[in-house]
């Protein structure tokens, strides 16, 4: 991998007792699908979609955790109004101070802010957090892609749309929808369903335990 130089909401899960569990299509000889990670999404759209109560942003979180922890700078570009907590990504390990959060009015502007994030080479992941309004020319999807290619990064796009709703465009390559059930009085499944994966098919699914912030519990 190139070295780089480098609408209110429900509250998102967070801490550090994450256990990913991912699971396989179902075959004679069940496998392991080591699909949902930083390192698997680079040079890549992908988006989560969430509807109701849901973790799309924990279950993002994951991946700038592994991202830095890689030594690849992360940005999260956000609408405004968006859920994001600062404090709630600080709980899942992320590292604040090596994160540009920009806010953004609308989606076409964060798709042209990452364009120019990832035409610098210094971010290994971008993160376009862009709820309801998923409306990104495929011209401009077109660029991201070529650029994540290039500068060897990934992009999630985060939107909400239940899983029948189509995805940003033909161009994205791993399509997810997110969920969260309760496991215990204070511990949630942040889970994700794979609709759509060009590489290795849909079908497959992520989970990861959390503990609920205060107001969950």
């Amino acid at each position: 991998m190139t070295s780089h130089h480098h609408t209110p909401a429900q509250p998102e899960l967070s801490g550090t007792s994450a256990v990913p569990v991912q699971v396989a299509t179902p075959s004679p000889a069940p496998t392991v699908i080591a699909g949902w990670s930083y390192t698997q999404l680079v040079g890549r759209l992908a988006e989560v979609s969430s509807c109701g109560a849901s973790a799309p942003l924990t279950l993002a979180f994951a991946l700038v955790h592994e991202a830095q922890r890689h030594g690849e700078p992360a940005a999260w570009i956000t609408r405004c109004e968006s859920s994001f907590f600062p404090p709630d990504a600080a709980r899942c390990g992320i590292d604040l101070d090596a994160l540009p959060i920009v806010r953004v009015p609308d989606a076409a502007t964060a798709a042209r802010i990452a364009d120019k994030l990832l035409r610098s080479g210094a971010f290994g992941l971008i993160v376009l957090d862009i709820g309801r309004d998923d409306r990104v020319p495929t011209p401009l999807q077109s660029r991201l892609l070529g650029l994540a290619g290039k500068h060897d990064a990934a992009v999630l796009f985060l939107t909400e749309k239940p899983s029948e709703s189509p995805s940003l465009g033909p161009l994205v390559s791993l399509r997810a929808q997110a969920a969260r059930r309760r496991t215990a009085e204070d511990r949630f499944a942040c889970e994700l369903q794979i609709v759509k994966d060009k590489r290795r098919g849909p079908g497959w699914s992520h989970r990861e335990i959390r503990h609920g912030p205060a107001g969950l519990r």
